[in-house]
């Protein structure tokens, strides 16, 4: 989620302390600041996601669940359809643990074949759908995927990379697949009108919906999954750029999912709690906020999830948003400021929505007042990363004002301040953020030296973000250690731009940093010295565009004579900040 001020902190806690008294928690100075009725500490629910989410589509059957371009599914047919897809993919001998990856947007399917992949017995890899070829490539093989469940759009990328990846089994689904006749005329649309299904050819691949009917006509087969096997791998750099795997466990994420449903419920101290809640889900489920937060906590709190596909397309997006009352909106910036400078958003019913989420990035001042003043809602910023499912701290759901921190550690978390050496800081000073609890990633898959640099001797996380803590115990961001460049809640690693740019024969040296842009927070801007004098920045961008993903390519280029480097010639990206 993202950061805010707590409007609440108890007047006695201010007394005491000023009295001389000890602090009532030396150690967690937090919870002097907790809601009342928030606990301190959490039970992690034990067993598998599978059954966790299965157990809850018995308990709300007749409630909608997601819903999509206006068609909805309920739970009770999210658990048949499920089952379906998991007796199918046990039918086609796939061990368990195995790894099945997921490269689709917001569309009923994502929901099915994530349920149905964990109820299998089987591991989920999210794959963001832009991904171009060479991020596939790496991901598919890093992550050992045998399987693989596809939008057609996004189907000419893994067929120009599959003969280099484990893939054995691929499933192509089509936007229309879940929306009944509609769907007929909305794979018209998208494939005819709007052109975008690129021409491609996956010999030996099964329909999505094909796929379901057979294996509606199978059983399930029941398996055992302990709470610490593996449930997701959620790529990300970490504070390098190769992409690497988090290895989130069945515990992990029903940790979060629980530290998040009591930590919500202070908001319904300030309003009643409705009775058939509705989330917006405009964030991407192959992204481990909406993952969690949309998908898991959602489902827990027997909610209606409205998925949008396409959340760029605002125009759209508000005429979706205008069909429901709803009730929890979790955003980044970027989206809350794109939809605040929208006339036909600013005309929407806001009456019912009670909890506005920000995560991924920053949530700026001038756009949380903004969005508070039009709704009559305060935007409660969070704090995390992939490797800790993701939430580590979040605002009090009930405060009213905005902080500009990171809030308070969620139950059963501790953060700790520390400097190079490990030592942990006093209140007040900047270190590192650490942070230990239940939602902490296990390490990165198959990687123990790069786990190795992130964890510590006493079970502690290293973000790689600077911060402090103040007395009352809110964290507050000042920097980032690691040169990661945040682009609108995604990270992009200047290690992986400098290797893939150097890899350009008329390119003799990179660096690339962050620099600030409105839209999105921070763009890539990279520095370039040229081998070939005669290569231009249209040729670089053009690189660039099949080399990565939108949110990585480099907005800006800007060719020297030389870069500044140390003594030893490592590039000083800092000065390149100026």
């Amino acid at each position: 989620m993202g950061a805010g001020k707590d409007a609440g902190e108890p007047e006695a806690g201010k007394a005491q302390a000023s009295a001389g008294a000890p602090a009532p928690h030396p150690g967690k100075p937090w919870l002097k600041s907790y809601p009342a009725n928030v606990p301190a500490e959490i039970t992690p629910p034990a067993g598998s996601i599978g059954d966790f989410l299965a157990g809850i589509c018995k308990q709300h059957a007749d409630r909608p669940a997601f819903a999509c371009m206006g068609k909805s599914i309920s739970f009770g047919e999210l658990e048949r359809y499920s089952a379906a897809f998991g007796a199918w993919l046990q039918a086609k001998g796939l061990a368990k643990g195995a790894r099945v990856a997921i490269m689709m947007p917001n569309v009923l399917q994502y929901p099915v074949v994530m349920m149905g992949t964990l109820r299998a017995g089987y591991t989920v890899v999210n794959v963001n759908p832009l991904y171009t070829p060479r991020e596939l490539e790496h991901q598919l093989k890093d992550s050992g995927a045998e399987a693989i469940v596809i939008l057609e759009n996004f189907a000419k990328t893994l067929q120009t990379v599959i003969a280099k990846t484990p893939v054995k089994h691929v499933v192509v689904a089509t936007m229309g697949d879940m929306l009944g006749l509609k769907g007929l005329l909305v794979n018209l649309v998208v494939r005819r009108v709007k052109k975008l299904v690129p021409a491609w050819s996956l010999p030996g691949h099964v329909a999505f919906n094909a796929a379901l009917k057979d294996g509606a006509a199978r059983q399930l087969s029941p398996v055992p999954v302990d709470a610490e096997a593996v449930a997701f791998l959620q790529y990300t750099g970490g504070t390098t750029g190769i992409s690497k795997g988090a290895t989130l466990t069945h515990r992990n994420v029903l940790a979060n999912v629980e530290q998040l449903s009591v930590w919500v419920e202070d908001a319904y101290t300030a309003r009643p709690k409705p009775e058939n809640q509705v989330f917006v889900c405009a964030l991407p489920l192959y992204h481990i906020f909406a993952l969690t937060v949309n998908a898991m906590m959602g489902m827990q709190q027997g909610a209606l999830n409205v998925l949008i596909p396409n959340p760029r397309d605002i125009p759209g997006f508000v005429k979706e948003l205008a069909k429901y009352k709803f009730n929890i909106f979790p955003g980044l910036n970027t989206l809350f400021n794109a939809l605040l400078n929208n006339e036909d958003f600013r005309k929407l019913d806001f009456s019912h929505l009670v909890l506005s989420l920000g995560g991924g990035m920053a949530i700026q001042k001038g756009v949380a007042d903004r969005w508070r003043k039009l709704t009559g809602n305060n935007i409660t910023e969070g704090y995390g990363l992939s490797e800790t499912s993701p939430v580590a701290t979040a605002n009090r759901v009930s405060g009213s004002e905005f902080t500009g921190t990171i809030g308070l550690p969620l139950p059963s978390t501790d953060i700790s301040i520390r400097d190079d050496d490990g030592n942990p800081m006093p209140l007040g000073e900047v270190g590192e953020i650490c942070i230990r609890g239940p939602q902490v990633m296990v390490g990165y898959w198959q990687r123990p030296e790069e786990t190795a640099k992130v964890m510590t001797a006493d079970g502690f996380f290293k973000s790689g973000d600077m911060g402090f803590m103040d007395e009352r115990g809110y964290t507050k961001i000042v920097d980032r250690k690691k040169d990661m460049i945040l682009v609108s809640g995604f990270n992009v690693y200047p290690n992986e731009l400098e290797e893939v740019v150097a890899l350009h024969p008329g390119v003799l040296e990179v660096a690339a940093i962050g620099v600030p842009d409105e839209n999105s927070g921070e763009v890539p801007k990279i520095f370039v010295v040229r081998k070939d004098p005669n290569l231009t920045s249209e040729d670089l961008m053009a690189y660039c565009r099949e080399n990565f993903t939108g949110y990585k390519r480099p907005r800006h280029i800007e060719f020297r004579t030389e870069l500044p480097k140390t003594p030893v010639g490592k590039i000083l990206r800092r000065e390149l900040r100026g």
